[in-house]
C-alpha cells in the first residue's frame, strides 16, 4: 500500500504531478425577481442531451457545466470561467444562482423538468426525472452543487502495483508487463481504499465547505423540517453546515437502509443492482406508465444506478447504450467522483483553486493511509456523523462517533490535518519538480494552513461568513445571493474568451444539435420496447 515514503519518491512525485481532475458544476437560472426561470434550456447553448461542456441536471432550469479532464488546476478553472462567459454572453435577463440552495421557487408542479428530444435516450432521460420528482419531490432536485472528478495516471497504478509486488515477493510480470487483470484488480482495490478512507472523514469537508446553512421559506412549501425562522423568508439552524448535504437535500429513507458496500467492487455492484430489481410498495402506489406517460422509469427502489445518493462514487466513462454499472464490471475503475462540494457563495465559478489543492491533499491522504474494511456498524455510523456535522459542525463542543467513542469533532478534524502535512509537501514537491523534502511554492501546505485556521476560527468557515453576512447587511439569503449572482454574472460577462476556445464551443454547439437529430432519426424501436430491453441487459 501506499505510504508517504513512496509519494515523496522521485518516480512517485512525478506522476502525482500528473493527477487528472474534472468539475462538473450545476447553477440555476435564474431570472431579475430571483425567482427561477422556468423558460427552455436555451437553444442558444446546443443540444442539453449531446453537448459535452454544458448540459443540464434535473431540470431545463439546472445548467450543468463540464470540463475535459485537466492535468493543470489553472486548466480546469480557465474552462470553467470560460464556459460561464460564454453561457453569460448568450442568456439576457438571467443570471446563474450562486448558491446551492435555491433561489425563490414556484409550487413543485411549475418547477420544469429537463427535456431532451424525442429519441429514446431522451425520452428515458426525462422519464427518469419525472419519478424523481414524484418519488423526492422536484424542490429537492433543485439543490446544485459542484461534483469534482479525480484519478491518477496509469503510470502511478503501475509503480504502485510494483512495489506492492516487490513487497510480497511475487513477481507479476510477462516480457516486462503487468498481467492486466491483475493490475486492473490492484487499481480498483486501491480505489475503494480511497473511497472508504473518504467516507469516515468527509465529514470534514462539510464542515470545511458546507455554504448552505440557510435556506429560503419557498423551498419548504408543503415539507415538514425542525429549522429555525431566521429572517422575514429564511430558514436555518445555528450552527447549521450545509443543509444540502442533510435531510432537506439529496436523501432517501429508503436508500437509507441500503448497506451499500464499498469493500469489494463486485459487490458494490451487486448491492446496486439488487436496488434496481427490487420493487418497493410506497413507488408501486406512483405507477409506471399512466395514462399514456410514464411516471418513473420503475417502481423499484433505483430507477437507475445514478439515483442512488453518495458523498462519492466510483466511476468509469460509458460506451454508447452502456449502463454504468456495467462499465465498472468489465473496465474496473477509472476515477472518482466527489459529490458533497456545495457551491462556494464568495467564488465566482463556485470552487476556487486554493480548495481544489485541498481536495487533492485530501483525495491523496485517503490513498495513502490504511483503509479496513468496513462493516454495517460503521457504514451506520459514518451516515449519523455526517447528521451531525450538517446540523451542529459549527458547535465548538460537537462530537464524533469514532469507533464507539465520542470524540471532540474540532480535534479529529486537527488530527487529521496534522496527518495530512506529509501528503501536502509531497504533491508540492511533485508539482515544483524539486527533489523530496525541498519546499519551493507551497501551494498545497498553503491551502491545508487556511483549512487549519478553519477549525481554530468555524467564523471563517463559508457556511459562518455566509451568516454573518446576512445577519450584517440585514438582507435575506435571497437578496444576498441574487447580489453575488448578478455581481459573478458581470464578471462573466466581461470574460475576455480567445478566439480559438469560442470557435470550439461554437462548433461543439452546432455539432451537438445536429448528434441529437441524428440520433432521433435512427431509433429503430418505440420506446416501450426501448425500455424493456434497457432492463433486461
Amino acid at each position: 500500500m501506499a505510504n508517504l515514503d513512496f509519494l515523496a519518491s522521485n518516480d512517485a512525485a512525478e506522476q502525482l504531478a500528473q493527477i487528472n481532475r474534472g468539475i462538473e458544476k450545476e447553477g440555476l437560472r435564474v431570472n431579475q425577481a430571483h425567482e427561477l426561470a422556468t423558460t427552455p434550456h436555451p437553444q442558444l447553448l446546443g443540444s442539453a442531451l449531446t453537448s459535452s461542456w454544458i448540459t443540464t441536471d434535473f431540470s431545463e432550469s439546472l445548467l450543468e457545466f463540464i470540463t475535459p479532464v485537466h492535468k493543470n488546476i489553472h486548466d480546469s478553472l480557465d474552462f470553467l470561467a470560460d464556459a460561464h462567459g460564454k453561457v453569460a454572453s448568450l442568456i439576457d435577463n438571467e443570471d446563474i444562482w450562486a448558491a446551492s440552495m435555491p433561489c425563490a421557487l414556484p409550487t413543485d408542479e411549475k418547477i420544469p423538468l429537463a427535456q431532451y428530444g424525442n429519441s429514446n435516450i431522451g425520452t428515458m432521460k426525462t422519464a427518469y426525472r419525472r419519478g424523481l420528482g414524484y418519488r423526492y419531490g422536484r424542490a429537492m432536485q433543485t439543490v446544485a452543487g459542484v461534483h469534482y472528478n479525480f484519478s491518477l495516471p496509469d503510470a502511478y497504478w503501475n509503480l504502485e502495483y510494483e512495489r506492492y509486488c516487490n513487497q510480497l515477493n511475487q513477481a507479476d510480470t510477462a516480457a516486462g508487463t503487468f498481467s492486466n487483470t491483475r493490475l486492473r484488480h490492484y487499481t480498483d482495490t486501491r480505489y475503494l481504499d480511497l473511497i472508504r478512507n473518504f467516507r469516515r472523514n468527509y465529514w470534514l469537508l462539510i464542515y470545511l465547505f458546507g455554504a448552505a446553512p440557510c435556506v429560503d421559506a419557498s423551498f419548504l412549501e408543503g415539507r415538514p423540517h425542525n429549522l429555525d425562522k431566521t429572517g422575514t423568508r429564511d430558514y436555518g439552524m445555528p450552527h447549521a453546515t450545509s443543509l444540502r448535504m442533510g435531510d432537506l437535500g439529496y436523501q432517501s429513507a429508503v436508500q437509507k437502509s441500503l448497506f451499500v458496500c464499498y469493500n469489494e467492487l463486485n459487490n458494490y455492484i451487486a448491492t446496486l443492482q439488487g436496488a434496481i430489481k427490487t420493487p418497493y410498495p410506497a413507488y408501486e402506489k406512483i405507477g409506471t406508465l399512466v395514462d399514456g406517460e410514464y411516471r418513473q422509469l420503475s417502481t423499484s427502489v433505483l430507477q437507475i444506478e445514478n439515483e442512488f445518493y453518495s458523498a462519492v462514487r466510483p466511476k468509469r466513462v460509458t460506451q454508447s447504450g452502456e449502463k454504468p454499472l456495467h462499465a465498472l464490471r468489465d473496465r474496473g475503475i477509472q476515477y472518482i467522483e466527489v459529490r458533497c462540494m456545495d457551491i462556494d457563495p464568495f467564488a465566482p465559478l463556485g470552487i476556487s483553486e486554493e480548495t481544489i489543492r485541498f481536495l487533492d491533499t485530501f483525495l491523496v491522504f485517503c490513498l495513502a493511509y490504511p483503509s479496513a474494511q468496513c462493516d454495517e456498524a460503521e457504514f451506520r455510523r459514518i451516515g449519523e456523523n455526517q447528521a451531525r456535522i450538517v446540523k451542529f459542525g459549527r458547535d465548538p463542543d460537537l462530537q464524533l462517533d469514532q469507533h464507539g467513542k465520542l470524540i471532540n469533532a474540532r480535534q479529529l478534524a486537527a488530527d487529521l490535518l496534522g496527518k495530512m502535512q506529509g501528503v501536502a509537501d509531497a504533491l508540492d514537491c511533485a508539482n515544483q519538480n524539486t527533489k523530496p523534502n525541498v519546499k519551493a511554492n507551497q501551494k498545497h501546505a498553503s491551502a491545508l494552513a487556511t483549512q487549519r485556521e478553519k477549525i481554530e476560527d468555524q467564523s471563517l468557515t463559508p457556511a459562518a461568513r455566509l451568516s454573518h453576512e446576512l445577519q450584517q447587511s440585514g438582507s435575506s439569503f435571497l437578496e444576498f445571493t441574487a447580489a453575488q449572482s448578478a455581481r459573478f454574472m458581470q464578471q462573466h460577462r466581461a470574460r475576455n474568451i480567445s478566439s480559438q476556445r469560442n470557435n470550439a464551443f461554437n462548433n461543439e454547439i452546432a455539432a451537438s444539435q445536429k448528434l441529437q437529430k441524428e440520433i432521433e432519426q435512427n431509433d429503430s424501436m418505440n420506446f416501450d420496447e426501448f425500455l424493456k430491453q434497457y432492463y433486461s441487459r
